[in-house]
């Protein structure tokens, strides 16, 4: 299907950051790509940075594996990534397909496959912080991680009225996911930040930037209308918003299964590149501040135990962020350098 597909020639260089900077793809390497029909001819440009490599490569589109939104991701595509030493999932989430999405990130972890996750991947990214130097973010991601990791608490704030304390576990690690895939951490693409899993997390969190999921494609940038979350003992509290559809709906998302209110991820973002929300999450959590995701904490990677269903982020504007009594951040700007 790919073949017969053309592309804008703009995607080039989001591309080829992702083939050869990002997942640093050889030669002798196996590839596989999950893409759909909505996101197909960006997989074309993965894929003619793959051939121009000669790696070897599988394609798969959802729509000609299954009915979608699919619970559970096709046998034939996870048997296809038993055998890959890279893969790339590059398509757009629809609602309820979170469980097959972790079946797959299941056998990336345990096999180690380079992977890249591009949920939600859009034109307007792949222009924008797909071209980001990720050689430069990684530099600054590295400098924060080593700063995070000694930290005891995290204080952050934004002139919309975010006032959030975060204090953390000695028990979770603090991992980067700068853009730079290794076989340790797959990473979102666009790349950049360091995240954790929080010990407790309180305060309130004014999400005028987006929030995750499918919610995001839905509600788009938030500025006119925020959402506020109230985080108490690190579960959602409470929700407001002049906008009661997106209230009601976000209240109903992060308690619809067991830890679905519970804060999993707690993440500086760190993509220098990236100089403003656009209202898709996949680029907007990568905004130099800090974001919050309740539910899923990835533990496999962050040493967390429990487990959630669900996995939502929230995203503001204009952070001032605080390591213990260090500023790290002022209005969006980091106040340290790699």
């Amino acid at each position: 299907m790919l073949d017969a597909l053309t592309f804008d020639p703009a995607f080039e260089t989001g591309a080829r950051n992702a083939i050869h900077t990002c997942l640093r793809v050889q030669p002798d390497e196996q590839v596989t790509i999950i893409t759909d029909l909505e996101t197909a001819p960006i997989a074309a440009a993965l894929r003619q940075q793959l051939r121009a490599l000669h790696a070897p490569h599988n394609v798969w589109v959802l729509e000609h594996a299954g009915t979608r939104p699919l619970i559970e991701m096709p046998r034939a595509i996870l048997d296809d990534l038993e055998s890959a030493n890279v893969s790339i999932f590059c398509a757009q989430a629809k609602t309820g397909e979170l469980p097959s999405r972790m079946q797959m990130t299941e056998v990336v972890n345990r096999r180690k496959i380079r992977h890249a996750h591009m949920v939600n991947i859009t034109p307007e990214i792949m222009t924008h912080g797909m071209r980001a130097d990720y050689d430069a973010v990684d530099r600054l991601s590295l400098k924060l991680l080593e700063l995070a990791r000694h930290a005891k608490t995290v204080r952050a704030t934004t002139p919309a009225g975010t006032d959030i304390v975060a204090a953390m576990s000695p028990d979770y690690k603090w991992l980067k996911t700068s853009g730079i895939i290794s076989a340790n951490t797959w990473g979102n693409l666009p790349g950049g930040e360091v995240w954790t899993t929080p010990g407790e997390v309180n305060g309130v969190y004014v999400v005028d930037g987006v929030v995750g999921d499918y919610l995001c494609a839905k509600y788009g940038d938030l500025q006119q209308t925020p959402l506020t979350v109230h985080v108490k003992a690190n579960r959602v509290h409470s929700v407001d918003s002049a906008n009661r559809e997106l209230a009601a709906e976000f209240w109903d998302y992060t308690h619809s299964g067991e830890n679905s209110d519970r804060v999993g991820e707690f993440a500086i973002g760190t993509n220098i590149g990236v100089r403003d929300v656009i209202g898709n999450i996949l680029q907007d959590e990568k905004i130099p501040g800090m974001h919050i995701a309740f539910g899923h904490p990835y533990g496999d990677h962050t040493g967390a135990t429990w487990v959630s269903k669900t996995h939502i982020d929230i995203v503001g504007r204009r952070f001032s962020i605080w390591l213990d009594g260090l500023q790290i951040m002022e209005n969006g700007r980091f106040l340290v350098t790699a």
